[in-house]
């Protein structure tokens, strides 16, 4: 590796979105250094050239320890995805504190640019609303999905650090859709491929591919001026859509019709019901419904204009996502 290489430390690198995010890394030949929990999680990026070091995010001194002196990009990305309420205060602990505590630790540092990655979500987005853009007001604090709050809190953090002088940028991505994935939307191609699905969502949502998302985070860290929030959309398509063409890969039948919002949450609620008497977090939870529900339109005008992010298609990403699931083993006949 040169010596001229940039370097980027990656929290969440074990990820679905920081996989990606790394391999994309490795191609263009930047030195990584990834943060990591657990050892065994680690592994999966043995595939590529990577320094691990493990340091935990609430761990301000390790965390400012673990990161390289005057990196090139801090590209924070872990988080924590629940939808299920009991795991409420870990999540605070997680998108909240660790996110302070990463800018924090980046501060320390000197580091040339932190890359937050936040998500739609901060916009607190309802049904009806106009399409979104980088310049809405955000409503993410109103909204009854603690992890919009949180994000939206996060997002906080760090923009009050970039206006003290951290050049900072937070992208926004809609619901990524890619390779690497085993339990975001994995978890619907698995609920087809079980014939466990409790019936197609109504409406539609707005979808973008994990490639192009890491793509844009790397555009991000090397366009000079790059600021503020870049909205990260792809296609808009009904679930229906989206559940067809999944039915279609994995060969299971799939309904053709929605079935109806109040239906849909009230399966929602039964299955964290039943959630909360197994102790193991559902497929979907009534936070999860809410944003499924939203029916978002996000414009990606200014990721297109400033970092020159595009989006593939809805099939290609499904495919992408299909494809490594059955080669991993995520997904068995």
């Amino acid at each position: 590796m040169p010596s001229a290489a940039k370097h980027a430390f990656v929290t969440g690198a074990t990820g679905f979105l920081g996989r990606n995010l790394v391999e994309q890394l490795a191609e263009r030949g930047w030195r990584i250094t990834a943060a990591y929990r657990d050892p065994a999680r680690f592994e999966a990026l043995g595939q590529w050239d990577v320094s691990g070091v493990q340091c935990d995010l609430l761990d301000l001194d390790g965390l400012t320890a673990a990161i390289p002196e005057a990196a090139d990009a801090v590209f924070h990305m872990a988080a924590d995805l629940t939808m299920w309420t009991r795991h409420g205060s870990r999540q605070l602990r997680t998108n909240v504190d660790g996110t302070r505590n990463a800018v924090t630790a980046a501060e320390r540092r000197g580091v040339r640019k932190f890359v937050f990655t936040s998500s739609w979500n901060s916009w607190g987005y309802r049904a009806g609303d106009p399409p979104l853009t980088e310049d809405t007001p955000q409503r993410g604090n109103e909204s009854p999905v603690l992890y919009d709050r949180t994000k939206l809190a996060a997002e906080t953090i760090v923009k009050q650090a970039a206006a003290e002088g951290l050049p900072a940028v937070v992208l926004n991505p809609c619901h990524i859709i890619g390779r690497y994935d085993s339990h975001n939307w994995a978890r619907m191609f698995r609920m087809v491929h079980e014939r466990r699905l409790p019936g197609i969502p109504p409406g539609s949502g707005v979808f973008c591919h994990a490639g192009a998302v890491a793509a844009a985070h790397i555009a991000a860290a090397e366009t000079e001026g790059a600021a503020g929030n870049y909205l990260l959309p792809g296609p808009a398509a009904s679930y229906a859509e989206v559940i067809g063409l999944i039915g279609r890969l994995t060969g299971r039948k799939v309904p053709k019709r929605a079935i109806p919002a109040w239906l849909f949450r009230t399966v929602a609620h039964v299955q964290n019901a039943v959630g909360n008497l197994r102790g193991r977090e559902p497929d979907l939870t009534p936070q999860a419904a809410h944003i499924v529900l939203a029916n978002a339109r996000v414009s990606s005008e200014r990721a297109e204009k400033e970092l020159g992010y595009r989006s593939p298609g809805l099939e290609f990403m499904v495919q992408d996502c299909y494809d490594w699931m059955r080669q991993s083993g995520v997904l068995r006949d």
